[in-house]
């Protein structure tokens, strides 16, 4: 647990005074040595820095403070402009950035934002949550600090990481480097601002938690406190976010395809056979995972990978059985070496792995990965050590495996140190991200952009940068499918653009999993990022009869239909920060209603999804307002601001076209290896009249509109799907869309 806040000893920050002015950064001494630095980092974003001066310098930082700040930031300088004039009472100044302006002011010091002269955010101030305070610890380089600001009655806060419960966090408090807390740094408002906290250390997250019920409370372990301060709609702060922190690289288009999870203690050649037995049954798959533990590891005398012999006798062959389905391979390692191993005793004498106070190396309880046997990590954090770690995992990649896969967010005890210094809290929030970046720039090597998929349920600062997110393990139980969907939404209002669901879980009771709650599941998987059945006895689609296998394969067609959409959105997601299944928080922060439905969610920016998260034929929708939606499965269209009873039985499923969207469909396919890429899309769905261009993989169409028509460019040889009322003529390489007469 952190440490608690010591008041008795705390130096409230009650006033500063204006050293030095420039366009980017605006210098404030805050008195008893602290310097406070405010920065215009870009448009609508303002970084507040408070610690002792010598931290604060121009100085050019060593190599391995900057390798740390590159692990957290993807854009170090500042990119924006401001200016300062002091408040019209002479107490404190303004710092304006265009219509978004920060207030400063004094006794005590704190902060207000404001856009378009609406008040956005602001410090709290009261004996439980000082706006700015300073906890000055023994050590020199240690500090504690706090910022409160003030949370309105009824203001709901989201972000922070993965939650399986209520979306909004309010009286909640998250632990920056506890595992058990799933904890993302982004934290955010419908009312219009956002806060990231910029270090690895320890930050405890109080929001709304008692005795400060009216207040979100940082406390921050750390010399400096770092804070970002975002102003604007939720998806305005998650594209300045993601600019700001580093977004997700381009996953290959194989991994949109449906995925297998290897059945634990299965021969690859038994996996195959189920492969094969998809493909006879006509169900679609484009990836294996191979279950745990590690499927390679170092040689017991060198540091070079071997695979597991006993289980993959001969490792290229094994690839090549899968490779021959058209079927693609994820397997585990893992940055340990086994305490049994000559190798542990030959890196501890060198320095390689994680070490003790005593300076020796620090042996882990056995996991899932190393089959229960204790062992020794990897110090990731020392260069040569990584760049081996990158290389050996590219060896694999070049010899067949398609993705490396590492879970590797591990409770490392306070007082293990890495080469470099790096203990504690600051050690266990970095090490999972160094393992998973390894991996990625082993996968994605020189390619430009970065392409490729790393599946890990790690969750960690700057995760988003990385695709693939596996989902959590959950119960085979109506309430684990609504589980695994709040999950997707949680860490995607904090960034990460994709969670792969599980239908179902193989280490759980199979017994609840009926015919019923499979399809609402197996659906729910089609209309999202993505999904992957478990490769056993009762979660397969075949196990709950022909019915049930028939309804299974007319939805798998739909995912490879909507292969090009919800790959579009991912790229989307590459240059928006918006994640492919959005909560209707994200998505209409104007319509407070909205956000009492946080299970349903818009998929990409046309869709919205309601999936059927209990039994029966009829579910409640909301339709939220601004905007009219046409039914998929009727055509029928819909006012928004409504509420509607929908019946629909296990052949649909209550999905809603925005108007002014179109939604462009690829064929149906048993792999992605049957797409032709240079005619990946098949139909074009309309709703309404087109107003905006449609999200799809490699987007050339563009829509165009006049005098109460829409001209699209773009759509040579597809079908087109009009709504209602609306008539379509092609004039050469273009499309007209008008009012049917």
């Amino acid at each position: 647990m952190p440490p608690k806040f010591d008041f008795a000893h705390t130096t409230q920050l009650d006033n500063v005074e204006l050293l030095t002015s420039r366009p980017s950064r605006i210098d404030f001494d805050a008195g008893d040595g602290l310097h406070l630095v405010v920065e215009a980092h870009a448009p609508g974003v303002f970084r507040l820095r408070c610690g002792e001066a010598n931290h604060l310098t121009d100085d050019k930082p060593g190599a391995r403070a900057r390798a740390v700040a590159e692990m957290l930031l993807a854009r170090q300088e500042a990119v924006g402009e401001a200016t300062i004039v002091p408040r019209d009472d002479g107490d404190g100044w303004r710092i304006a950035q265009g219509d978004v302006v920060l207030e400063l002011r004094s006794n005590p010091v704190r902060v207000a934002l404001y856009r378009n002269e609406d008040r956005v955010f602001e410090s709290e101030v009261s004996a439980h949550a000082p706006a700015f305070g300073h906890n000055a610890l023994d050590q020199a380089e240690d500090a504690v600090w706090t910022a409160g600001f003030t949370l309105q009655s009824d203001e709901r806060v989201f972000g922070l990481g993965e939650t399986p419960g209520d979306l909004n966090r309010r009286e909640e408090s998250v632990v920056s480097d506890d595992p058990e807390h799933r904890a993302l740094p982004l934290a955010w408002s419908p009312r219009g601002w956002g806060v990231y906290v910029n270090t690895m250390r320890r930050v405890e997250h109080s929001v709304g938690v008692a005795p400060t019920d009216s207040a979100y409370v940082l406390t921050v372990d750390d010399a400096v406190l770092d804070l970002f301060l975002f102003v604007g709609e939720p998806g305005e702060i998650l594209n300045q976010y993601t600019a700001l922190t580093g977004r997700a690289g381009q996953p290959s288009l194989w991994a949109m395809g449906v995925w297998l999870q290897q059945a634990s203690g299965e021969m690859p050649t038994e996996t195959a056979a189920l492969v094969a037995r998809m493909r006879e049954n006509q169900i679609p798959v484009d990836a294996v995972t191979l279950a745990q533990p590690a499927a390679w590891g170092f040689q017991a005398d060198k540091t070079v990978f071997e695979w597991d012999t006993q289980r993959f006798p001969g490792a290229k062959q094994m690839l090549a059985l899968f490779h021959k389905h058209n079927v693609h391979v994820a397997a585990s390692g893992f940055p340990g070496v086994l305490k049994t191993s000559p190798l542990f005793e030959e890196l501890e004498d060198r320095g390689w792995l994680l070490t003790k106070d005593d300076g020796s190396a620090q042996v882990f309880d056995g996991n899932t990965a190393t089959s229960g046997q204790p062992y020794g990590l990897l110090d990731l954090t020392y260069r040569d050590i990584y760049n081996l770690w990158v290389e050996r995992h590219r060896q694999l990649v070049e010899d067949g495996l398609d993705a490396p896969a590492c879970d590797a967010q591990i409770a490392i005890p306070d007082g293990v140190t890495a080469r470099n210094g790096e203990t504690g809290p600051a050690l266990r929030s970095m090490y999972p991200l160094l393992v998973r970046r390894a991996l990625f720039d082993a996968v994605a090597g020189l390619k430009v952009p970065p392409e490729g998929v790393v599946p890990s349920s790690d969750l960690f600062p700057a995760a988003q940068r990385l695709p693939w997110q596996v989902g959590p393990q959950v119960e085979n139980s109506w309430e684990g499918l609504r589980h695994t969907l709040r999950t997707a939404l949680s860490i995607g209002a904090s960034g990460l653009p994709v969670q792969v669901h599980g239908i179902g879980s193989a280490s759980r009771d199979r017994a609840g999993m009926t015919p019923e709650l499979y399809l609402r599941w197996l659906t729910a998987g089609v209309f999202s990022s993505n999904f992957s059945f478990q490769g056993v006895e009762g979660l397969m689609p075949w196990d709950f009869g022909e019915d049930t296998l028939a309804q299974a394969k007319t939805w798998l067609q739909w995912r490879y239909r909507l292969v090009p959409y919800v790959l579009g959105a991912i790229e989307d997601s590459a240059r928006t920060g918006l994640p492919v299944q959005r909560s209707m928080a994200l998505s209409f922060p104007n319509d407070p209603h909205a956000h009492d439905w946080d299970l349903q969610y818009l998929l990409g920016p046309a869709l919205l999804v309601a999936p059927v998260t209990e039994p029966g034929k009829q579910v409640r929708v909301y339709l939220p307002k601004g905007d009219a939606w046409w039914d998929l499965n009727t055509g029928h269209r819909y006012e928004g601001g409504t509420t509607w009873t929908i019946e629909c039985e296990l052949g649909q499923f209550p999905v809603f076209g925005r108007e002014g969207h179109m939604l462009c469909l690829g064929p149906a396919a048993q792999h992605t290896g049957e797409f032709n890429s240079a005619r990946i899309l098949d139909e074009v769905w309309m709703f309404g009249m087109p107003v905006h261009n449609p999200v799809v993989m490699r987007n050339k169409i563009r829509v165009m509109q006049m005098q109460g028509s829409s001209y699209i460019k773009g759509l040579e040889g597809l079908r087109i799907s009009p709504s209602e009322g609306l008539e379509v003529k092609r004039r050469g390489a273009e499309v007209r869309i008008s009012r049917a007469r």
